[in-house]
């Protein structure tokens, strides 16, 4: 299957990516990519090294007749996200990515593609392979862990770099430049409830909330797409007179929007009616309102066979409710500031109870980091009225926007004479590693593009095979224009 992709052009790019699709990589779990990029570095017989963390970094000297320009830091993430549709059997830990072709799309068989960012990567790396791109003086940085924490950008140490332009390869529009983007912080509530006994004559059933598309809680959050966990609030609520919580899980990953939430539930004999009448009259209602963005939403009861012996006392249960009812989602606020861009917003990415134990798990981002600290403190307030211990974690700053970057006007000016047309020069909603990266390194003159991929953070995840061309030949005129050293 994944020979199809080895044929596409540029050749050196999707060669590059099957070889590194074929390494399994999700974050926290990079230690095989970590020595595949060791290796792959020290057959080239370049100097390669590994920090303290696990970043590698790559050093390339500048091919003939480039060796007084600038140095360039091509910098992109290892790790990947990894979701998959509930009915694809698959193993992040143990298998590489299965991917095929589709018209002009590159897909993966259920899961999450990986092109984010190893489209970055993969570039990268056919780069510091190659015998005949002209280049300055590269020094290659593969970061870990940027999807779960950035850990790998802010473990890199001020010293361990001397390039004068970062280039990241983690922007997934192919007419945009990035310049800027937002900062986020993880907001977590934690709460152990008393489990009673089931009430007698009672049947067990359970709930799904399926079929939503998911995606990127940054760059995905303008477009108002349904949040399982939210929805199945909804439900919860509808019906919370008559039901009794045995355990619910909905979302996984604090960066993705939850596509899937299921709960368990305990329901009297004579409530079965109601039950039923309530969760499909909110069904029919959800669906009517997200009609045009989830067409493919459904929720869904069945009968479970063995009912559960425990549930949540009811004080408990009306709190978890109430607390993600009362809980913001989605856009908190657009920037004033920039056209169309969000400035602030918050997605509730994982909920967990059972055995005792609740734990509401929220992704807050903000270009604005006051803004930010007011969202956090605004879930923070909602969420210890329902008796939660929260903590705030993971921090990481954001990206301020430079218009007087030189390296900006470099591809602005390249962008426009390869495709006659201006490139967008935009901030974004998602996190880069740039900011952070910035914090060592504020001397260092800053970029951010890409390729364009759809659906990252979702098994819809897709990667532009056209796209992938115009890219690669825009790479190909930056690295042969950086300018010269200062004298």
């Amino acid at each position: 299957m994944n020979e199809a992709i080895r044929t596409l052009e540029p050749k050196e790019l999707w060669n590059k990516f099957a070889d590194l699709n074929a390494v399994p990589r999700p974050s926290k779990k990079e230690e095989r990519v970590i020595q595949f990029m060791m290796d792959f570095g020290n057959r080239l017989g370049l100097k390669t090294i590994k920090d303290e963390v696990g970043n590698v970094i790559i050093c390339k000297p500048a091919t003939k007749g480039l060796e007084t320009r600038k140095k360039v830091v091509m910098q992109s993430h290892l790790d990947m996200v990894h979701q998959k549709n509930n009915d694809t059997d698959f193993n992040f830990d143990t298998h590489g990515i299965e991917m095929h072709v589709d018209g002009d799309w590159v897909r993966a068989k259920g899961t999450t593609l990986g092109a984010d960012n190893g489209l970055g990567v993969a570039t990268i790396m056919a780069v510091l392979e190659s015998k005949t791109i002209e280049h300055p003086a590269i020094e290659a940085l593969f970061t870990i862990d940027e999807e779960t924490g950035m850990t790998g950008a802010m473990g890199l140490k001020g010293g361990m770099l001397t390039g004068d332009i970062l280039l990241n390869l983690d922007t997934e529009e192919d007419d945009e430049i990035g310049v800027g983007c937002a900062g986020g912080v993880d907001v977590t509530a934690n709460r152990s409830y008393e489990e009673v006994a089931a009430p007698a004559n009672a049947k067990a059933y359970t709930i799904t909330v399926k079929g939503l598309q998911g995606g990127h809680s940054g760059m995905d959050i303008i477009k108002g797409l349904g949040n399982a966990n939210k929805m199945m609030n909804r439900v919860l609520h509808a019906c919370s007179d008559v039901i009794h919580i045995a355990a619910l899980k909905g979302g996984s990953l604090r960066n993705a929007i939850p596509r899937e939430s299921i709960c368990h539930v305990v329901v009297i004999d004579k409530n079965k009616n109601t039950f039923t009448k309530e969760v499909k009259r909110v069904e029919a209602l959800i669906k009517e309102e997200y009609r045009s963005l989830e067409p493919s939403l459904e929720i869904v009861i069945e009968k479970t066979m063995t009912a559960s012996n425990k549930v949540m006392e009811k004080e408990a249960q009306t709190a978890l409710i109430q607390m993600v009812y009362a809980a913001p989602n989605g856009v908190f606020r657009m920037s004033p500031a920039i056209e169309d861009l969000v400035e602030t917003s918050n997605n509730i990415a994982k909920i967990t109870v059972a055995n005792g134990h609740m734990t509401i798990a929220c992704l807050t981002r903000s270009s604005v980091e006051s803004s930010k600290d007011d969202l956090a403190n605004t879930l923070g307030a909602a969420f210890k009225l329902g008796g939660c211990d929260v903590t705030f974690d993971g921090e990481y700053p954001g990206w301020a926007p430079n218009m007087d970057s030189p390296i900006l006007k470099v591809l602005e000016e390249l962008y426009t004479k390869i495709n006659n047309e201006k490139p967008i020069v935009a901030a974004c909603h998602a996190g880069l590693e740039c900011g952070i990266l910035g914090q060592n390194y504020p001397e260092m003159d800053m970029i951010s593009f890409g390729p364009t991929i759809k659906g990252a953070h979702s098994p819809d995840e897709r990667a532009s095979i056209s796209s992938a061309q115009k890219y690669w030949k825009f790479v190909l005129a930056i690295l042969k224009n950086i300018p010269q050293k200062a004298a």
